[in-house]
């Protein structure tokens, strides 16, 4: 695991019908997804929804300023971890966290560490990612990286 990465594996309650329902049917569920008592985010910047179709590979970025804590609400995705940071105990090491439907967590990708994810399966990602710092267009705190750069190495074909 690279360091200052945390994971919170979500519980799904069932939800209560608010009427009679027909037999066979399921009122839902609904989860606690983030809370300001858990301290996964050190402050608020921004929250942002996106959606990625099956096979697309979504990688890699990082950031110098903010962190990211990732809820894949939707679909199955491999996310892949690179850390980069120059003084981690763990620099140089690549994590492989898999989360979507029946998967539910959040992930917390520390400032420094490389990013990106993979749809697997045939549904599509639909991902809503918290960040600590909102977006600037005029700056942005976003470095990119190839999907296969040769430092980092992953085989997004293996399973």
């Amino acid at each position: 695991m690279i360091e200052g990465v945390k994971i919170k594996n979500l519980t799904v309650h069932q939800d209560i019908a608010d009427a009679v329902q027909l037999a066979g049917e399921q009122p839902g569920f609904l989860m606690e997804v983030l809370r300001q008592d858990e301290n996964l985010l050190q402050e608020f910047g921004q929250s942002t929804f996106t959606v990625a179709y099956p096979g697309a590979i979504k990688a890699f970025h990082w950031h110098k300023n903010q962190a990211d804590l990732w809820f894949v609400a939707s679909g199955q995705a491999k996310i892949v971890l690179y850390d980069l940071r120059p003084n981690s105990a763990t620099q140089g090491q690549t994590q492989v966290i898999y989360a979507g439907s029946d998967k539910y967590k959040l992930v917390l990708i520390p400032v420094g560490v490389a990013h990106g994810y993979k749809v697997i399966g045939q549904e599509p990602v639909l991902l809503f990612y918290h960040t600590t710092k909102s977006y600037n267009p005029k700056n942005p705190d976003e470095e990119r990286i190839a999907f296969d750069d040769s430092k980092i190495s992953f085989d997004w074909q293996a399973d």
